[in-house]
């Protein structure tokens, strides 16, 4: 059974998409809707269109109705709403494209409300740079040697330690206004972090890089 859903989001348009038949449910805001379309995506494989429509434009658009469902929570933004209906609607594992980029406030608010989701749903944002999401205080990610990992705390991490990285972390500590730790690298490929309190998220860059190694 395919459990997973694609959700696409009105930040920077992705460069390609990925295999549709992986996931069982596929859907956008309104917003996204726009660049889907540009780019010559299948919109027929859309389940549903969700949002204020407030950027709905154009009268082709008609031909879709029937997968718009209606948010006008403005107390919410699109993706938050978009959230709901797949948690309403069973699902619990999300891959998401068009988080970030465009304005930042947007790239902001959208990290944010994973943050809120994130004891419900199983998010992964991914964009042209790298992937990212929440890690559990236990976690492991293999086959990522020499690529570019970053963590950064949210607000802050208690007592973490870390394998596998170029700069490692032994019971360390991490916060938003003081320490964070991006920019370090994989050097095994398998990295592991362990964490007492906190929350982190965890950015993995696409492709490998080429760091001066410090043992």
């Amino acid at each position: 059974m395919k459990d997973k859903v694609l959700l696409f989001i009105n930040g920077d348009a992705p460069e390609s998409f990925p295999g549709l038949d992986d996931y069982g449910l596929i859907a956008c805001t309104d917003g996204a809707f726009h660049y889907l379309k540009r780019q010559g995506f299948p919109l027929d494989q859309l389940d549903f269109i969700s949002g204020d429509f407030d950027s709905h434009i154009g009268s082709d658009e008609n031909v879709y109705q029937d997968k718009f469902i209606l948010t006008l929570d403005q107390d919410k933004t699109d993706f938050h709403k978009a959230l709901e209906i797949i948690l309403e609607k069973g699902f619990h594992d999300v891959d998401v494209l068009g988080g970030s980029g465009g304005e930042q406030d947007h790239f902001l608010g959208n990290i944010t409300v994973a943050y809120h989701f994130k004891d419900q749903l199983n998010i992964k944002f991914y964009d042209a740079f790298s992937e990212y999401y929440f890690v559990p205080k236990n976690f492991t990610l293999k086959n990522i040697k020499n690529k570019m990992i970053s963590l950064y705390p949210f607000p802050s991490v208690e007592n973490i330690t870390t394998k596998g990285l170029n700069w490692p972390l032994t019971n360390g500590s991490l916060s938003i206004i003081s320490r964070i730790g991006t920019r370090n690298f994989a050097v095994e490929d398998e990295v592991s972090i362990q964490y007492e309190s906190g929350d982190l998220l965890f950015f993995v860059g696409i492709n490998e890089i080429e760091y001066p190694k410090i043992y």
